[in-house]
């Protein structure tokens, strides 16, 4: 049984951890900008309900300032009350951290790094994107209210509005 043990402790030694690479750059780097206009917000929205409805599901959405404050939010008819918070948490954590929330899902759920859990703010749940414009984040959407995969495909038709590429016809 010793043995079996040792066995263990040498293969943890010759593992490399993950969390000792050193990258070059400082991840998910993108500049804050403007916070988002309300015209935009509600644009952003407008073409999440718009996916949400052709798919006929029910969601929360909520658009945040690059700060993570609030400036949009619509719940569909009948939407999950309890998505109200859920949607807005995505957003801000999306904005605030400058990254999509399915990094911190799959973080969670892929890589096992449970301490992301640990950080105030954090959601694991995919369905929150920042908004991009100019290469600067002016803000992030939310969505909440159907599976994960759901939410973020919801959210990525809102941030569509946003999220394109100086010179693409998307």
């Amino acid at each position: 049984m010793s043995s079996k043990i040792e066995e263990t402790a040498d293969e943890a030694k010759t593992t490399p951890n993950p969390l000792d690479v050193i990258p070059g750059e400082i991840p998910f780097d993108v500049p804050y900008g403007l916070p988002i206009s309300l015209a935009q917000a509600q644009a952003v929205i407008q073409a999440a309900v718009a996916e949400a409805k052709k798919r006929n599901w029910k969601m929360n959405v909520a658009v945040t300032d690059s700060g993570g404050n609030l400036v949009a939010f619509q719940r569909m008819d009948g939407a999950m009350l309890a998505s109200i918070k859920i949607a807005e948490h995505k957003a801000r954590a999306a904005a605030t951290f400058r990254r999509e929330t399915k990094q911190f899902e799959d973080g969670v759920q892929l890589m096992h790094f449970n301490y992301l859990l640990a950080f105030d703010g954090i959601i694991a749940s995919r369905g929150g994107i920042p908004l991009i414009e100019q290469g600067m984040i002016i803000g992030a959407i939310g969505c909440s209210g159907g599976a994960d995969s759901q939410d973020e495909i919801v959210s990525k038709a809102g941030a569509a509005v946003i999220n394109r590429l100086p010179g693409s016809n998307k």
